[in-house]
């Protein structure tokens, strides 16, 4: 959902997708995403497709979800006439944005219109995003109440002048006070950790890390900042105001992580994510790391359904205007080649735990493999049994395992 929208074909006003992608399609996990695209503030490090009240050109947040609903239906009548077969949706995530900007009724009423058109799997899993300062004990109950069984807070850190520099505007104070909120609730909880903001210590970034296992979540993400062009922080960064983290002290941040979040029991599943146990990574954001299935609702939403990719005009305003014409508000698309597909592939499965199936490789790939082990990089008992697994030391190079394999 960041940054400009990429290149591609015109998608036909239709929406209906090629027939070659219904090929396998109910061997595939069907997930729906739900963008939600407005905040408060904007953040001067987010490049993400949100907008404040000023720029919303006459766009009314309150007539959000019922757009999104046009949007679900459409998507329906879609799939059933593009022939892919109808499937129970596995998970369901609402992001942002700040998803919980919209009253809870809002969000129950685009999860309700996800179970009307395609029924929702039994244990399937329904996140939201949820900044620590845009929900109640109130709010959260009636999330639960409607479906949810997750909830993603954005504590990014648990220091004061860190959170300044981001531009987040909760106080961590407040962070065990929603984890408990949602607890209460039935909710599992997941924090979402930054690490590498200008001006943040190592010591900053353990007390973050400490305070955040210290809520005992089922979930954590910890993502090193990207700096990205056209940001507010991108120009600070140019103009000299602020002095961004280089790579020896990002590295060192995502070393700490990893030390303290093993200590405490939690277990890496992706570069960037750790969880108490398999019952609780993220299956939702699994599901794009393995390639499935997906329907992306909202403004500039992406959707990937078997090879085919397509995303959505970016401005509400233009979705708006799409949707209540009874328009796909898709843009534009692709359909990706099987070379393409297959780098895809290897570019995302490096990424989890459960690795790749060296047999899957290349002839090329696979003579990599012993080199890979002498360096570091992956787990050689895994590569016995048959599959790669990143090392600590792989996972800080993640990129340069991908090309050696891929080449």
């Amino acid at each position: 959902m960041a940054g400009a929208l990429p290149l591609g074909d015109p998608a036909p006003v239709d929406g209906l997708i090629p027939a070659s992608a219904s090929v396998g399609a109910s061997e595939r996990d069907f997930g729906v995403y739900l963008h939600v695209p407005f905040c408060r503030v904007r953040c001067g490090y987010c490049d993400f497709n949100t907008y404040t009240a000023t720029e919303l050109r006459g766009v009314k947040q309150s007539d959000y979800a019922s757009q999104a609903v046009l949007e679900v239906e459409s998507a329906g009548r879609i799939l059933k006439e593009s022939g892919l077969p109808q499937r129970l949706v596995s998970t369901v995530f609402f992001g942002g944005g700040t998803p919980t900007l919209l009253p809870a009724t809002d969000l129950a009423k685009m999860l309700q219109a996800v179970r009307a058109e395609w029924g929702i799997a039994p244990g399937a899993e329904v996140t939201t995003e949820a900044n620590p300062d845009s929900v109640d004990a109130a709010y959260l109950a009636s999330l639960a109440e409607a479906g949810f069984t997750r909830v993603s807070f954005g504590m990014q850190s648990a220091v004061p002048s860190v959170l300044a520099t981001l531009e987040r505007t909760h106080d961590p104070d407040r962070v065990p006070l929603v984890v408990r909120w949602a607890r209460d609730a039935g909710l599992d909880v997941s924090l979402d950790l930054i690490y590498g903001t200008p001006g943040e210590t190592i010591e900053n970034w353990r007390a973050s890390l400490e305070h955040a296992i210290s809520q005992a979540p089922d979930h954590l993400s910890a993502y090193s900042l990207i700096v990205e062009e056209g940001t507010k922080l991108a120009r600070q960064i140019r103009r000299g105001d602020v002095v961004p983290t280089n790579d020896d002290e990002q590295a060192e941040f995502y070393e700490l992580a990893d030390e303290l979040l093993a200590t405490a029991g939690y277990h890496w599943y992706e570069v960037s994510n750790w969880a108490k146990d398999a019952a609780h990574e993220s299956r939702h954001n699994l599901s794009y790391w393995r390639s499935q299935d997906w329907w992306g609702v909202g403004p500039g939403a992406h959707s990937h359904v078997g090879g085919v990719r397509w995303w959505n005009v970016k401005h509400p305003a233009a979705y708006a205007e799409r949707v209540l014409s009874g328009v796909s508000p898709a843009v534009g698309r692709e359909t990706l080649d099987e070379a393409t597909r297959e780098l895809e592939r290897v570019l995302l499965l490096s990424r989890i735990r459960t690795g790749i199936p060296i047999a899957s490789l290349s002839a090329s790939g696979r003579h990599e493999v012993a080199g890979l082990i002498a360096d570091e990089l992956i787990n050689a008992r895994a590569a016995l049994s048959g599959s790669i697994e990143l090392t600590l030391k792989g996972r800080l190079l993640a990129d340069a395992v991908v090309r050696r394999i891929t080449e």
